[in-house]
């Protein structure tokens, strides 16, 4: 994993971003009722972090598309609110600190888009995930926020940025 980078998603990033959560949830058995696998956008990645205050950003490994994570406006909540969207990574790149380097890049793009606060879901199973989001500044919390539709993700967890 020598020659990988994290940039923006492109338009012809759609069909390897949706394959890969896809593949990531089939490999972790993810529940697809109720989560991120089910949002209609899911094939239309670029169109939809294509918006104000949101971004995707995608790891590319020698033009092949192994991560990806986004920040974007927390739906049904103040604008000081942004929520951490669909942060997965292959299994040939976790472990490696990319996941860390994604991570603060999201974050920074949160602040500097004016966020205050940002929210994020996962799945109780996912310890590697919430272990990161620890390290980073996460915090649980008891309830979820906004309307993300993700009934199925059971972890609530929230940042000061």
């Amino acid at each position: 994993m020598d020659n990988w980078m994290i940039r923006k998603i492109q338009k012809e990033d759609n069909q390897s971003v949706a394959q890969l959560i896809r593949a990531v949830f089939d490999e972790l058995n993810i529940p697809k009722v109720g989560t991120a696998y089910e949002d209609p956008y899911l094939d239309l990645m670029f169109e939809e972090y294509n918006k104000p205050r949101s971004v995707y950003y995608v790891v590319e490994n020698e033009g092949r598309i192994v991560g990806g994570a986004g920040v974007a406006p927390l739906a049904n909540e103040a604008e000081i609110f942004c929520e951490l969207q669909k942060m997965y990574f292959l299994p040939e790149i976790r472990g490696k600190g990319i996941g860390n380097q994604m991570m603060e890049k999201c974050l920074q793009s949160a602040r500097e888009f004016g966020f205050e606060k940002c929210y994020l879901e996962t799945m109780p199973f996912m310890y590697d995930a919430q272990k990161l989001y620890k390290k980073s500044g996460f915090e649980y919390i008891c309830s979820p926020m906004g309307s993300t539709g993700h009934t199925s993700c059971p972890v609530w967890m929230l940042k000061d940025l």
